[in-house]
């Protein structure tokens, strides 16, 4: 309950400075001397911890102080904020300084693995102080995170609602029908979406664009799509349909270095949606980041 929690408007970066000097020296007047205070005001500081922290953090003795199995848990957390301060103080420096940049990356599945580890592998090759943080989500995820200031840039699948976004096409992927070698479809070369309902499904976890897709595509077809089982990757899914437990739908991109070492048979399919288009999009009424900027010009390229 929140009552039981500490209150953290008690304990400062002093006084926790204070306490890690106290438990590394193992006395209280050494700690007091490391951290440039008098003795009575960090003896009242750590009287003040220990209050706010409703334990006993240190056995006093003679000999001088040790840490009590609380105070070894509160010297391990305090070492790690101080480390978070630190790096967090180091890297808004050099973000000051105009020296690094940072952009918010959302991507689809099927743009993460197929077409932006080689993009982000040349970007980052020159522009080596810029940070990318990546982030595989849903197509209609990533639109609200543009929308919300949460992501900085998105790819995504071009049937998500664009409002208020600034779109640019990026790029566009080719969607098969995957078959163990063994299944009565491998011996084709393309087939139509609706000859494939006849069949198990291996698919993605529900809220996917892909598993949308072909959801509605069956429902136009007036049939139900057979899901047999649901992954979370389409590393996943090549395994499962590997094994034998169905067929499934997925960029060509993503399951083309599997093909020969599992054994597995891509189809082209001859429905018109097959042919996906990806876009790359950004806010469109809020300032881009000279770093996001500079990302958006080279996936664009």
């Amino acid at each position: 309950m929140a009552h039981d929690l500490i209150n953290p408007a008690r304990i400062d970066f002093v006084t926790l400075r204070l306490f890690c000097a106290v438990a590394q020296t193992g006395s209280l007047t050494k700690g007091a001397q490391r951290c440039h205070l008098a003795l009575s005001a960090a003896s009242r500081r750590i009287a003040d911890f220990e209050l706010a922290s409703r334990a006993t953090l240190l056995e006093r003795s003679s000999q001088g102080v040790r840490l009590t199995p609380a105070g070894h848990v509160a010297l391990q957390h305090a070492l790690r904020l101080f480390q978070g301060f630190e790096l967090f103080s180091n890297e808004l420096s050099e973000y000051s300084s105009g020296s690094r940049g940072h952009v918010r990356l959302w991507a689809n599945m099927s743009a993460l693995v197929e077409f932006l580890p080689g993009a982000l592998a040349g970007f980052m090759a020159d522009h080596p102080d810029t940070h990318v943080e990546v982030e595989e989500q849903l197509s209609g995820d990533i639109v609200r995170a543009l929308i919300d200031g949460i992501a900085d840039v998105g790819i995504f699948v071009a049937d998500a609602p664009t409002d208020g976004l600034a779109v640019r096409p990026f790029r566009r992927d080719e969607l098969v029908v995957l078959t163990a070698a063994r299944h009565p479809l491998a011996r084709r070369r393309r087939v139509s979406f609706s000859e494939c309902l006849a069949y198990d499904f291996v698919g993605l976890n529900r809220g996917s664009s892909l598993l949308n897709l072909i959801t509605r595509s069956a429902q136009e077809a007036g049939a139900t799509l057979r899901l047999r089982v649901q992954v979370r990757s389409f590393d996943a899914m090549c395994e499962m349909i590997a094994a034998g437990l169905g067929i499934g739908v997925l960029p060509l991109g993503a399951c083309a270095r599997r093909l020969e070492a599992s054994g597995l048979k891509a189809l082209r399919l001859t429905d018109a949606w097959a042919s996906r288009d990806l876009l790359l999009a950004t806010h469109a009424a809020r300032p881009l980041s000279a770093a996001t900027a500079q990302l958006v010009r080279h996936l664009e390229a």
